[in-house]
Formats: C-alpha cells, structure tokens, sequence
C-alpha cells in the first residue's frame, strides 16, 4: 500500500461489496459518500472504513482510481456498536431527541472497541506526518485513540450531524469519554456555528476544557473550532442535467405524470426527514379543493435505511400508511394523488427527476445540512422551480432564497406548498439564480479546501 497525503476515516467506504460490477465492488449511497468522493478523487489518498458485509474485512485495493482500506465489522459490533449505539443512542439524541435516546452499557463498550479498531487501521497505512480526516458520529473516539498511538500525524474531525444542546448532550451516561474522543483532534469541524458553540461550550462544562468557543485547550493540546457548512460537487450535477438523456427523462417523467405541475420530496427513509408532515401537508391541501393543487401531484423517494431497526420500521410503515390513505381518497382513475417510490435512485434518474420538479420539498425535523436541497437546486440549469425547506436543516442557513418553513407547524408547512405552485416564473427565476450562485460558489471543494487549510494551519 502507498503511503498517502490524505486518509479519510469514515464508517462506511464510498463502495460496498456487491455480485456486481467490476471487481465486486459498488458505489455506495448516502450524503457523505457523494461529498468526499470528489475530494479524495481530485487530492488522491486513502480511505479506510467498513465495506458493509460482516465478516472478515477485504483486502486493500485500489478500485477506479480510490486507494481503499476496508475494516471488518462482525455481526456483534453490527447489532451493537452500529444499529445499537449508533443508531439507537446517538442519532435520536444529536437530532434533538426527536425520539427518546437509549442507553446501553454493552452497546458503548461494543462502540468503543469498533473506534479503537479503526484508529489502529489508521494508524498502520498512514506515513509520517501526514493528515487524517476523520469522520461523523460513529467514531467520535478516534481522533484521541489514533494521537495516543501517532502524536506525529495532523487530525481533523468533521460531524456531518448536529450537535446537541449541553443540556440534551448532557443525558449519555459516557458524555465525558465522547468529549475527550473529539478533543483529540486539532481541528474539530461543524455544519454550523450553532453546533461548534454547543460541542465548545458542552467541552468546558464536562471535560474541563479551557478556552473560547473557536479555540479550546485540553491538556495542552489545542484545538481549532468552527463552522464548515458541507456542499456538493455543483459542477458535476449541473453536468448531469445538462445531459440529452436526463432531459429527456424529465420530459418522459411528466408526461407520465400528466404534466401536472411536480412536487417532489427525495430522502431517507428516516423519522428525522419529516416525511409524514409534509405528506400531512399535501392532504390537507387536497381536502381544501384547491385548483392549483388537484392539477399537481406529489411524488416521494424513500431510500431505504436501517430497516433492522424497530423505529425504522414503523416510520415507514406509517409513511405507507398516510400514502395508501391519501391515494384512496384522492387519486381517480389515470391520476394517482401521490407516487411512493422506496429505491435509490442512481445519479442520472435522481437528476432527471430533479430537473422534471416545480417544487421539491425538504422539510427534515432536523438536519445537519441536507445535500438534497443542493442537489436540486444545481440541478436547475433552466432557472425555474422552487425549492421549500426546513428552517432546522443546516442549508437553511445559507440557502435564504429558499420558501422556509416550520415541520411542526403543518398547517403553516400546507400554504407554503400552495404558496410555491403559485409563484411567479420571474420570482421563480429570481430566487433560484441566487440560490445557484451561492451553491457553485461554495461547493464540495471549496468546503474541504476551507477545512484542510484550517487543519494545515493548526
């Protein structure tokens, strides 16, 4: 194996092990993925992280172009360290405890075992010196483990998550010992300011760190806090939907859904995404008689995800259930009131279905930043469509020319909806020019240059 100038840590590769494809391997889906594969591709390096299957990890290859280091998980750190502490205790927890957390000794001494595991991974390929970037909530400890056994490397950690509140954070029982993990790094990273003030001010409460909320010491160590709101690889997608057969399955997708205006909603199937309010949302609508809203349709992507785990499950099951109810009561014959689609979609469909929408609806409960809301809107070459988001998604922030919107309030969430199949096509073309200029000029690389240049300068 080279030695390599930059290693990501994440849990899951950008491939995963498949009967398809060359050499067994497939890209795999998900929001980091599609944001650090560019940036590894263009800098060349390293990633190490767990290929999906159980067992004993594969060997390290090299696979279109990415030097990759597969780490094996087995059936019990799986179930415990990540359907168990992972899924179950962090994920509810960070996203504002929308469902109530659970608090497992076994699964935290599973979740500890996995992070040393990975550090240790690390700590074989990487030469002298050289950067590390480490990723999200699953290995929140090894930026500590991996500077106790190389003190020589430079180590980034970036949550693609919020960070709660001191006072909800505050609940783990292991609060201090997940501290100590991140304040291992030299440069801790946020999708934004709010989430670096809660890790700084949660890290002088209870781990005795000193300092302010940009810069901390702990035991001698300092470490830099900020914000790096994520993005995409805008370029890439404003390439796919400019491609004659994506634009052409946009106008195939209308027609087959009889060129009724589009409202699209495109997530994981995760309580977090708010996916049955805004289903709720467009039932009222309907039941309001709206001209406007009986000439649209709405069409919901649900990529599936940890169906393993029981909250899951029942999402979904609730989800098909406010489906099935709504196309009994309001489809007809040729015109179905929602289209439910449970698949991933590959990148050439998903633009297409970007590029067919006159309104895409993103509406998590909460949400570090939400690349979808991104995608679509770099994916609006012809300057139209309207994009309605979430105040608590981290785009939010900078995505201003969005219609925003309260999930909670479903009522509020309905006469945005309507007030978005309305809006004029000069308003339309407005807005989204300016939200397209702000995605192209902050993109993926521009995030990752923002991070490692604060991370060299450490």
């Amino acid at each position: 194996m080279r030695r390599h100038e930059l290693v990501i840590i994440a849990n899951r590769l950008p491939l995963k092990r498949s009967g398809r494809g060359a050499g067994g391997w497939e890209r795999s889906p998900g929001g980091l993925v599609t944001a650090l594969d560019p940036v590894l591709r263009k800098r060349g390096g390293l990633w190490i992280g767990w290929d999906g299957s159980s067992g004993r990890p594969a060997r390290a290859v090299e696979h279109d172009g990415l030097s990759i280091k597969p780490v094996g998980l087995v059936p019990r750190d799986i179930e415990n360290f990540y359907h168990g502490f992972c899924n179950r205790t962090i994920w509810p927890l960070y996203h504002d405890a929308i469902k109530p957390a659970e608090f497992n000794q076994r699964w935290w001494e599973s979740y500890e075992a996995v992070n040393e595991r990975f550090a240790r991974a690390a700590a074989r390929h990487v030469a002298k010196g050289r950067t590390v970037w480490v990723h999200d909530f699953h290995l929140q400890l090894v930026p500590q483990i991996l500077r106790g056994l190389r003190p020589d490397l430079r180590i980034g950690f970036f949550l693609h998550i919020p960070f709660p509140p001191e006072e909800i954070f505050a609940r783990i029982p292991w609060r201090t010992n997940i501290l100590h993990g991140l304040l291992g790094a030299d440069v801790v990273g946020f999708q934004t300011w709010k989430d670096a003030q809660n890790f700084s001010r949660a890290s002088r409460r209870m781990a005795d760190a000193e300092g302010v909320d940009s810069q901390l010491t702990f035991q001698g160590h300092k470490i830099r806090v900020n914000s790096f709101p994520i993005s995409i690889d805008a370029e890439e997608m404003e390439k796919l939907a400019q491609l004659a057969e994506v634009q052409n399955r946009a106008r195939e997708i209308r027609r087959g859904l009889g060129n009724r205006r589009i409202i699209l909603g495109v997530d994981r199937l995760d309580y977090t995404k708010g996916i049955e309010a805004r289903l709720s949302a467009y039932e009222q609508l309907l039941e309001s008689g709206d001209a406007t809203v009986s000439k649209s349709v709405m069409v919901q992507v649900a990529v599936p995800s940890r169906e393993s785990v029981p909250e899951y499950a029942q999402t979904r099951q609730r989800i098909e259930q406010i489906v099935g109810r709504i196309n009994g009561e309001f489809s007809h014959p040729g015109s179905i009131a929602v289209h439910y689609f449970r698949r991933n979609l590959e990148r050439e469909e998903l633009a297409a279905w970007y590029l067919a929408a006159d309104v895409m609806l993103v509406t998590p409960l909460c949400d570090g930043m939400n690349l979808v809301a991104k995608e679509y809107v770099s994916a609006q070459i012809n300057g139209g469509g309207v994009l309605v988001l979430s105040e608590f998604a981290g785009a939010a922030q900078e995505l201003r020319q969005a219609l925003l919107v309260n999930p909670y309030d479903v009522a509020g969430m309905a006469r945005t909806i309507r007030r978005a199949l309305n809006v004029p096509r000069a308003e339309q073309r407005f807005r989204m020019s300016i939200l397209r200029m702000v995605v192209r000029r902050h993109d993926v690389q521009e995030w990752s240059d923002t991070f490692l240049s604060a991370l060299e300068r450490s």
